[in-house]
């Protein structure tokens, strides 16, 4: 039984460091929400899927990073699939793991601090339909 404990111990640890990697850059979270914000079966355009509104980058320098750094860590991860022609992803087999967690955010955004909310579009819109009810 412990070494069963020990197996599955280690897997939560390196599906939780995979969700905290996979959220630990803009491009790659503005990915994420586009997706949740799509149809499951969907895709999304790229590079604007991946851009915040707020801040838009150099977009041949998102197109670059995208192409060699964001979607191939989230592709081999399996939270998305991605295809070049045309510049589209979509959800990956383990997309739910990474996507539970902003779902978390978003509904306990009440309680997030405003130096993590304000600026950021969807949690500022989800923040103001709840203060709303």
């Amino acid at each position: 039984m412990t070494g069963v404990r020990f197996e599955n111990g280690k897997r939560v640890i390196h599906g939780w460091n995979a969700v905290f990697r996979a959220a630990s850059a803009e491009p790659r979270r503005q990915l994420i929400v586009s997706l949740l914000d799509s149809p499951a079966d969907g895709s999304v355009p790229l590079p604007e899927s991946a851009v915040n509104p707020n801040v838009p980058p150099n977009p041949d320098d998102l197109r670059r990073e995208l192409f060699h750094r964001h979607l191939p860590m989230l592709a081999d991860m399996g939270f998305i699939e991605w295809e070049l022609e045309p510049f589209v992803a979509s959800r990956g087999p383990r997309f739910d793991e990474v996507a539970v967690v902003f779902d978390a955010l978003q509904s306990e955004v009440t309680d997030i601090p405003d130096s993590l909310v304000l600026g950021c579009q969807r949690l500022e819109r989800e923040r103001e339909l709840r203060s709303g009810d």
